[in-house]
């Protein structure tokens, strides 16, 4: 038996970026910053270590995360890693391995930095969670 799952809570590096597939399905990704702090070994000093995680959203989750998350507010993903294949602007061949988000659930904390009465009015409370099925590729 094999297992694959990725749970996560970070801050939201930049605004989501929703796209639509060719067939209409919305595709949204988010890039999101996991903290976490260490003890040097040499020194004891505790510095903190910033891992980047890209994450893809599908269909509902898409356009919820689309339209109320912006840089800043912290998010907790569960989801499955992928790894893809493609070809870059110089044409080389590269990998690259992402998280595929089943169900997000916004958080407190972060920024809204749109603080517009429409805005906060039309905000999901800070505990609520959107699921989706996976779409396969």
């Amino acid at each position: 038996m094999t297992v694959n799952k990725w749970i996560g809570i970070g801050n939201l590096g930049q605004d989501p970026h929703l796209q639509h597939t060719g067939s209409g399905t919305a595709v949204c990704t988010l890039s999101i910053a996991c903290n976490e702090r260490r003890k040097d070994p040499q020194s004891g000093e505790w510095t903190q270590h910033t891992e980047w995680v890209r994450v893809v959203c599908w269909g509902r989750t898409a356009e919820s995360a689309a339209q109320y998350l912006r840089k800043g507010r912290q998010v907790y993903v569960e989801g499955r890693l992928q790894t893809r294949a493609y070809t870059d602007r110089d044409g080389q061949e590269r990998k690259a391995t992402e998280v595929v988000a089943q169900s997000l659930q916004f958080l407190q904390g972060g920024s809204d930095r749109d603080d517009t009465p429409q805005r906060r009015s039309s905000a999901p409370p800070a505990s609520d969670r959107f699921d989706d099925d996976p779409i396969p590729f």
